[in-house]
């Protein structure tokens, strides 16, 4: 019997994810089943259960990639000395992680299954433990930025590094939120509201 090679492998399990996230995407978690996705991936029960051992496997899998695209989108921005200005960094990170259709979604609907992982969290410790993890190192690694941003003189020594690293990541989910819900938000906007709120000059009360 012939081998199969990794790279087949590697691509049909590709096929399924995609499959599996575009019925995620457009009808839900809880509104798909295992035969909606074996039907759009036109592929056997055997052939996928290959690869996944059900839909809370397949979920899983689509949440460790989600997750682990908004850290690998956060870790490329950041990649420059002097780090760039929040406003550059959200701007190349909401950028980076919506371009080229991740799974084959268009970005609203992408933004939509990133929040539906959010949401599964709640209720699965699976999830929960894979999101915490990832966010922890996220955390890490923007307090890391943080410190960077001190040596340059770009930030005052007085916010702790890991307060303002949560703050930055808040503002990438809120974009992911606002796109889901609404898809009328661009890298744009984040970029130009952020720029404007580094204008402003705070004026102590005398």
């Amino acid at each position: 019997m012939a081998r199969v090679s990794q790279e087949h492998l590697d691509a049909r399990r590709r096929q399924i994810l995609q499959g599996a996230a575009r019925c995620f995407a457009r009808d839900g978690f809880h509104g798909t089943s295992m035969q909606d996705v074996l039907k759009e991936v036109g592929l056997s029960a055997g052939a996928v259960y290959r690869y996944f051992t059900g839909k809370d496997d397949l979920i899983a899998a689509i949440a460790g990639e989600a997750v682990g695209g908004v850290r690998r989108a956060f870790e490329e921005a950041a990649r420059t000395t002097p780090p760039p200005t929040p406003d550059v960094l959200i701007g190349r990170v909401t950028r980076a992680l919506f371009t080229g259709g991740p799974f084959g979604l268009d970005p609203r609907a992408y933004a939509g299954l990133i929040v539906q992982v959010w949401s599964e969290t709640l209720r699965s410790e699976r999830l929960g433990t894979t999101l915490g993890e990832a966010y922890g190192g996220l955390r890490a690694a923007w307090a890391e930025l943080v410190e960077a941003y001190r040596a340059n003189g770009m930030l005052r020594a007085d916010p702790p590094a890991d307060r303002v690293a949560r703050t930055l990541i808040a503002t990438a989910q809120g974009f992911i939120v606002q796109l889901a819900l609404f898809g009328d938000v661009e890298p744009e906007v984040l970029e130009d509201g952020l720029r404007g709120l580094m204008s402003m000059e705070m004026q102590r009360a005398s």
